[in-house]
């Protein structure tokens, strides 16, 4: 399907900016060149697209990064633990621990489908690569707010960027050994040096092999990121990162939680069956991206990425129909629980390219900072799934008869009995052969012009064509027809203004609009509308004079329209419509200190109020919602503290002590429904030394009372309970 016109001047007057701004800078004068003293080229890192080179008191929203040291010494390894620490984050269903989801100020997007909304280096990270580890973060920058202006189609409330650790021209590296609770041991490796004098290697990579708090569930999990940097001179650098995954993870939902009592099964039951294989999820990766600063006033990064994701297992449900669950109706309700068993294999395949140029100039004695820019994106996604189901008729089915248990796939919760019946065959019943191909390209801009001093404004937007083709395939590989072809232009604008009464106090505002395509068709196999969203921001930062204190107050409002529901027509059963609303508004407040006598603290709080605004019909359940009720799986409030004193011991050898809490407030958990999961206050304490230069040992305690809590749910029968009380112990050896 063609482009419209509109779409391609706008591609090409993105291009000319980009060849007139390119062919104009390279005639410029040459900056001097960098090298340290004994004439080596010195490289500190390559600058991340989309988001300029703006100082953080500069920019209209509210960004916040956390250091790879901070997290490393918290023993953090995931980047779930790592956004627990960013105000205005929740977790969302995982399903069954395969991926990591959460929600931004209360939106999340579809993480059902398409998992894993987080950049790479500012490219895009989507598919099935597990839970991302963290052994190879330099830091992970959390902007908040609208960001189709700069990344494309997204959700209105933030977007994560991991920046991954660069070769550096120094030779060092590190080896570190953990050990903890349940027999979790992993080991992390991280090593850079020159070849040449303008090529620089770094290999960093983890492996963990655990088991866990949750009965028979032993995971598995290699993490590699090589990378290479060449410098070709004081102007031009390439770089280019390979990264490899392989993850085994058996699939578990959780528990079932029945009338709302939260503490008849222990949260280490596990309810699938451990003779599944696990399910096996593999990446790789690759990117390559090109900077060159014409002066010291132009520049221009090109990059190109690559990747693939699979996964592929059976798994276990509980049954969510009331008619077929055990559980929920009949004598054994709250006793037996019934399965579906599934088979998944889903692939999905990324290509992007993206080039920009970033330059700084006066106009009439003004400051101006112009970042002008084009990428593509190319994703197919396939995802295959059948299953075995149990019957209707659980209200009276004899569940004393070991015929029916095995027909139901069912489970006694209080007494499980794994593999007790013949397994149902997980292919027994087709469910769908999805095949959807996305091509995207979009061209955007943005500059922020310095009014005087104290006065900065900025102003921008992108604009985006995105097509899709969308075809589902019968079980005997037949083809439906028709295919489903969608194509969406939609401009985003952005604008914000910052004002810095002093040097370290400024006020900010800003100004979003954003879209994210709906995927599938309705049931005259029409495609959606996309989802639109519209964001108004207010907010105050600090920075002390000594670079020590930073903290960001920031309010706002956002909301969406275009949700998909379920269509009330009852001659639609099983199609939606997108006509759903929803709104989001709330107040979040960040602050890092270093402060006196060696004491540092990391603190966050969030109030986010998040609700439909529109009276519709759940899309899953077909279960009514009403104007004002909340969103799934959202704290109204949340916080985060952690206070840590660094001293010495001895002939003067480093170490740290600390503390800190998380607060979790009640949320929704499930949609239209009275389910709520429990507030949970939970307590950490961390320590290390350095028992040489070279040698550090660190260790932690999580949930130190060992409170009952539950991370996250998507229906009271899939309700996964939190970790108890556990600690880990790690070496780590410098050279």
């Amino acid at each position: 399907m063609k482009s419209s016109s509109g779409f391609k001047k706008t591609l090409i007057a993105g291009a000319s900016v980009l060849a007139a701004v390119a062919a104009s800078s390279a005639s410029a004068q040459a900056p001097d060149q960098q090298q340290g003293e004994s004439g080596t080229i010195v490289v500190t890192a390559q600058r991340q697209a989309y988001v300029g080179d703006f100082p953080v008191q500069d920019i209209p929203q509210n960004v916040q990064s956390l250091s790879g040291s901070v997290l490393k010494n918290l023993g953090v390894t995931r980047l779930d633990g790592a956004l627990d620490l960013v105000s205005g984050v929740s977790h969302m269903n995982n399903f069954g621990g395969l991926w990591d989801a959460y929600s931004f100020r209360g939106f999340a997007g579809d993480a059902n489908n398409v998992p894993s909304g987080f950049l790479v280096n500012g490219f895009a990270a989507r598919g099935f690569s597990g839970p991302r580890d963290a052994s190879s973060v330099e830091r992970i920058d959390v902007l908040k707010g609208p960001t189709s202006a700069l990344f494309g189609r997204g959700e209105p409330g933030g977007t994560v960027n991991i920046v991954t650790r660069k070769p550096e021209f120094t030779r060092k590296g590190s080896v570190q050994i953990q050990g903890g609770s349940w027999n979790n041991y992993r080991i992390d490796a991280d090593f850079t040096s020159p070849v040449t004098d303008n090529f620089a290697i770094r290999v960093n990579g983890a492996y963990e092999n655990a088991e866990s708090y949750r009965d028979t569930v032993h995971t598995k999990k290699i993490f590699l990121t090589p990378s290479m940097l060449w410098k070709i001179s004081d102007k031009t650098s390439i770089s280019y990162e390979l990264e490899f995954a392989s993850q085994k993870i058996p699939f578990d939902r959780g528990i079932p939680i029945y009338n709302n009592d939260f503490s008849r099964i222990p949260p280490s039951r596990y309810l699938g069956e451990p003779s599944d294989a696990p399910v096996k999820l593999d990446t790789l990766g690759h990117q390559v991206q090109l900077q060159h600063d014409f002066n010291d006033h132009w520049s221009l990064l090109v990059g190109g990425a690559y990747r693939t994701t699979h996964l592929i297992g059976i798994q276990e449900v509980a049954e969510l129909v009331a008619s077929r669950q055990p559980f929920l109706v009949g004598p054994t309700a709250g006793t037996i629980l019934s399965r579906q068993r599934r088979f998944t294999d889903a692939k999905t395949e990324n290509i992007i390219g993206r080039a920009e140029i970033t330059g700084h100039f006066d106009v009439a004695g003004m400051a101006n900072t112009l970042v002008v820019g084009i990428d593509y994106d190319y994703f197919k996604f396939i995802n295959y799934q059948t299953r075995s189901r149990p019957p209707i008729g659980a209200a009276t089915a004899d569940f004393s008869n070991p015929a029916t248990m095995a027909l139901y796939n069912a489970i006694n919760v209080f007494n499980p009995v794994y593999g007790a019946y013949p397994a149902p065959n997980a292919n027994a019943n087709f469910v769908y052969n999805r095949w959807e191909k996305d091509f995207s390209w979009g061209s955007y801009f943005y500059d922020q012009i310095d009014l005087t001093p104290w006065l900065k404004i900025r102003a921008g937007g992108r604009f985006d064509n995105f097509r899709q083709h969308y075809t589902t395939y019968q079980a005997n590989g037949t083809a439906n027809v028709p295919s489903i072809y969608q194509n969406v232009n939609r401009f985003s604008p952005q604008g914000g203004i910052v004002v810095q009464p002093t040097e370290t106090l400024s006020f900010y505002g800003s100004y979003g609009k954003g879209f994210r395509p709906n995927n599938g068709a309705d049931f005259y196999n029409q495609t959606f509308k996309p989802e639109t969203s519209e964001s108004y921001e207010v907010g105050a930062k600090f920075l002390s004079a000594n670079k020590k204190i930073s903290a960001t107050l920031a309010f706002y409002t956002m909301s969406k329209t275009n949700i998909l529901t379920s269509d009330p027509n009852p001659d639609h059963a099983g199609f939606v419509i997108a006509v759903g609303g929803a709104r989001s508004k709330g107040i979040e407040f960040d602050v890092n200190a270093k402060l006196p006598y060696g004491f540092n603290l990391i603190a966050s709080y969030a109030y986010t109020d998040a609700y439909w605004t529109s009276n519709l019909s759940d899309p899953d359940f077909q279960k009514p919602i009403l104007a004002g009720d909340p969103l799934i799986g959202v704290s109204k409030n949340s916080g985060n503290a952690l206070l840590t004193k660094d001293f010495t011991i001895g002939d003067g050898r480093k170490a740290t002590i600390g503390g800190g809490v998380q607060y979790i407030d009640k949320r929704l958990g499930e949609t239209a429904a009275n389910y709520y999961l429990p507030s949970a206050t939970l307590v950490r304490v961390i320590g290390s030394v350095d028992l040489t230069d070279k040698l550090r040992v660190s260790g932690n305690v999580d949930n130190l009372f060992n409170i009952r809590w539950f991370a996250n749910s998507y229906s009271a029968l899939w309700t996964y309970p939190g970790s108890p009380r556990s600690f880990s112990i790690r070496a780590n050896y410098r050279f």
